[in-house]
């Protein structure tokens, strides 16, 4: 599912070059929100030269719509994002001259201090991304470094278009990085088990959802949700329909031997769990419920 994130960071830059109070970032996030956009916006420049840390937290504190805050790779700004909490974060380089980001981080072999940031927003909780130039090293490198996704910079491409120049071979390229090793999901997927390592991913919006979704088009054996919040781990755990329902742990859990029950002797893929000669009790069928924190089977 293709979503809509708007950057209001210009509205910050008109009402500073005013000197006044206005046009004010945070109604224009509250506009952003009322007409249906996916996330919001906006990088806290280390010279603050558009939007402010007063922004910053009082745009986070909008409810029912996600931040994405850009901000350079620093001690500073990794204080300031593990205080705010926004939903994103998404590491940008900067240079004080310029008028806006020029480029992609530069992911050399020493990005030490990168892991290092990257490692302590996710640990709040908080995805990660890095702004990266369109090469397939790069993303490598970002995900050798543990961002959750990256996002590029089309500089050369909207420069090239701009100026009326031949950009084709560019937008190939950026086109093929995108799409190299995925492409858009259809029903047919859904429904499709693939002998090998293929994943059909399908973007939810909420729990509600992506029970409808697993009950249709799973298998009814194992499900597993990651999540904090209680509530919506408990919906999933009653509403999924398959005989195993977890979380917070991995579905390598699924396993007879893991449940106590001794030696697997054939494997079951669907709702029911056991295979051959069974008894009326082993036509009925049941479900496990398995609470943990985080454990994955080693």
């Amino acid at each position: 599912m293709i979503r809509l994130g708007i950057n209001i960071d210009h509205v910050a830059t008109v009402r500073n070059a005013r000197g006044a109070n206005y046009p004010d970032p945070y109604k224009a996030a509250l506009s952003v929100k009322k007409f249906g956009a996916s996330s919001i916006t906006v990088h806290l420049r280390e010279d603050r030269r558009h939007i402010t840390d007063r922004d910053l937290f009082k745009i986070v504190g909008i409810k029912n719509i996600k931040v994405n805050l850009e901000i350079a790779p620093t001690n500073e700004m990794l204080k300031i994002a593990l205080k705010a909490k926004p939903k994103y974060v998404c590491l940008v380089p900067e240079k004080r001259e310029e008028i806006t980001t020029e480029g992609g981080l530069k992911l050399n072999k020493d990005n030490s201090k990168i892991k290092k940031i990257i490692y302590y927003l996710k640990k709040k909780g908080i995805r990660t991304s890095l702004f990266i130039e369109p090469a397939i090293q790069d993303i490598n490198r970002s995900k050798e470094l543990g961002a959750d996704c990256v996002e590029l910079h089309t500089g050369k491409f909207c420069n090239m278009l701009n100026s009326n120049k031949k950009f084709l071979n560019e937008f190939i390229k950026i086109k093929k990085f995108i799409s190299s090793k995925t492409k858009i999901a259809t029903k047919k997927d859904w429904e499709t088990e693939y002998l090998s390592p293929t994943i059909s991913v399908k973007g939810v919006n909420g729990v509600e959802e992506a029970v409808d979704h697993i009950n249709k088009y799973g298998s009814s054996h194992t499900d597993s949700i990651v999540t904090k919040n209680k509530k919506t781990a408990k919906k999933f755990l009653l509403n999924i329909k398959s005989s195993i329902a977890i979380h917070n742990a991995s579905t390598q859990f699924a396993d007879g031997g893991e449940f106590g029950f001794g030696a697997e002797v054939g494997i079951s893929t669907g709702k029911l769990h056991p295979r051959g000669p069974v008894g009326i009790n082993q036509l009925t069928t049941y479900k496990y419920i398995l609470e943990g924190k985080g454990q994955i089977r080693k």
